[in-house]
């Protein structure tokens, strides 16, 4: 499982120009399933993720979490986080999980956000073509893979 985290003044999310979600002040998250993943790999990103310190304090240090600051989620599916482009120029998706898989791992890590934190939290549509509106803060974007726990 990986994700693209970015700390976000605003974002949003579009479906055939209608607008179906967004936040304020919080994090937008890109979440792609590899085929070996599973609900432990939900588990362990969601608490990473509401724990991650990447909110500056009063004293400009980064050292508050979402939780800490009551900022707002923003999950969105995107499948080609896994691409490979190791060979060639056209990536290949041999290692995403099938869209049932997916969208299996998808709602458990929706769950596991919403069980874990009582704010906004929000989501694009799984598996549509989406437009993702957004202003990131900072910038500030991290990237969590749950195979490479670095």
């Amino acid at each position: 499982m990986r994700v693209v985290i970015q700390r976000v003044l605003n974002a949003s999310v579009h479906v055939n120009e209608k607008k179906v979600s967004s936040i304020k002040k919080g994090l937008l998250i890109f979440v792609g399933f590899e085929i070996n993943d599973n609900t432990t790999d939900c588990d362990w990103i969601a608490n990473k993720i509401l724990n991650l310190r990447i909110f500056s304090s009063k004293e400009n240090k980064m050292e508050l979490s979402v939780k800490d600051v009551k900022g707002d989620v923003l999950i969105v599916s995107q499948f080609t986080l896994h691409a490979k482009t190791k060979k060639g120029n056209r990536p290949s998706f041999i290692k995403s999980a099938k869209s049932e898989t997916s969208k299996t791992l998808y709602d458990k890590f929706m769950l596991t956000i919403k069980e874990l934190y009582k704010n906004k939290i929000s989501q694009g549509i799984f598996g549509a073509d989406m437009k993702i509106r957004l202003e990131n803060d900072g910038p500030v974007t991290i990237i969590i893979d749950s195979k490479n726990k670095e």
